[in-house]
């Protein structure tokens, strides 16, 4: 497989030819160059960057190049270990870093694994940036600095401090939901999400039954949350007679309900009822991207706000909230990102505001989805053998 470049960052399959994978040459060269876009930057003064990963079991080796590369570059590192994508996103806000390295590669398959490279307000870099910094890595454009100015790393924990965050925040009725003693079952697909998700329930008040909680990598399933791959989830919340399933990815930036009936909440309306919720009490504008259901245009409205739509891909989305001033916002695969806590899709929010919105509602899980409007969008795959032939195709469209 062909090493991908996007706006979302830089991703491939680990292992095989050098050609068709990433290697530890590809992290060492991107890491390099993005050192380099760094700077710009902040031309004057040491650079820090923080670096989380993912339970993946390449995790570890990626992270040994990463935070080498970094400190052969001169920067110095926080590395904050195994970690969510929304918590190294909040960990470069707590550093008053200059960015940060997240490994993973979020949804995909055990063998894949990724670098996703954030500025200095934990946002993914912009689409110019994104193009320099993958020119400079095919350069070579860069120098590493000598022994007496190599950087230095430390190592932190901001798991605690990222569910502080959430359930420090107005929205979020900690009370209501200790009252209305829900039971909930997890499936945090053998990564992360099996060491935050459960000890925010537990503050939450939540009864919790966890499935393929240990965070090994070796995921149990398909690790995209889709109803396909949720079929035991499913199975145990009815079995358990709970009032919720909750399924993450394994960086934990998607969120995927299951209703108490055993039936799939839907991922394309995790965002309609977190926003549903968060505009019943704090009305504005919301954004999304062009793949996902109208629903929240329609939800929106009901509030007085305007939805706005950005292309594809959740920098672009941070964009354009950004821009029209979005008080909530997302994408239709179940990603919830809420500006009051931080730029970007995070699951360990969406859950603490979803059940917020059942507490206060008293509606289980399958009631609450009959209140939003019935939309479908149909999602296919196509696969690519041929790179310049995707290409044509993509910009024919």
């Amino acid at each position: 497989m062909t090493l991908i470049k996007s706006v979302s960052g830089i991703r491939g399959t680990i292992g095989g030819k050098v050609s068709d994978s990433l290697t530890p040459i590809d992290i060492v060269n991107f890491i390099s160059a993005y050192s380099v876009v760094l700077r710009k930057f902040k031309p004057e003064g040491a650079l820090k960057v923080v670096v989380g990963h993912d339970a993946r079991i390449s995790g570890p080796m990626v992270d040994h190049i990463v935070c080498g590369t970094l400190l052969a570059c001169g920067v110095n590192v926080v590395n904050i270990g195994l970690a969510t994508t929304p918590t190294t996103e909040m960990a470069v806000i707590f550093e008053k870093a200059d960015g940060g390295v997240i490994i993973t590669a979020s949804h995909n398959p055990i063998q894949w694994n990724a670098l996703k490279l954030l500025n200095n307000t934990g946002d993914f870099l912009s689409d110019e940036e994104g193009k320099e910094l993958v020119s400079l890595a095919e350069s070579g454009n860069y120098n590493f600095k000598e022994v007496l100015e190599l950087g230095k790393i430390e190592y932190k924990d901001y798991t605690d401090k990222h569910i502080e965050a959430v359930l420090e925040n107005p929205l979020v009725d900690v009370p209501a939901i200790k009252k209305a003693g829900f039971k909930v079952v997890l499936d945090p697909i053998n990564s992360v999400g099996g060491v935050i998700m459960p000890r925010l329930l537990d503050r939450l008040g939540v009864e919790c039954i966890t499935i393929n909680g240990e965070p090994n990598g070796h995921f149990a399933h398909n690790p995209e949350p889709l109803p396909s791959n949720l079929v035991d989830l499913s199975s145990t919340v009815v079995k358990n007679k709970a009032d919720l399933g909750i399924s993450v990815d394994p960086d934990v930036d998607r969120l995927a309900f299951i209703c108490e009936t055993g039936e799939p909440f839907g991922e394309e309306y995790t965002m309609v009822s977190v926003s549903d919720y968060v505009l019943s009490h704090k009305p504005g504008n919301t954004a999304t991207n062009i793949s996902s259901t109208r629903a929240l245009k329609d939800v929106t409205e009901k509030y007085g706000g305007k939805s706005y739509m950005s292309k594809v891909g959740e920098a672009n989305v941070i964009a354009k909230m950004r821009e029209v001033k979005a008080v909530i916002g997302g994408e239709g695969n179940g990603g919830v990102i809420f500006p009051e806590l931080h730029y970007g899709r995070d699951a360990i929010v969406g859950v603490a505001l979803f059940l917020s919105n059942m507490a206060h509602k008293k509606l289980s899980a399958s009631e609450l989805r009959k209140t939003y409007p019935d939309y479908f969008v149909s999602k296919n795959k196509i696969s690519f053998h041929d790179d310049d032939a995707a290409k044509r195709i993509f910009k024919a469209i």
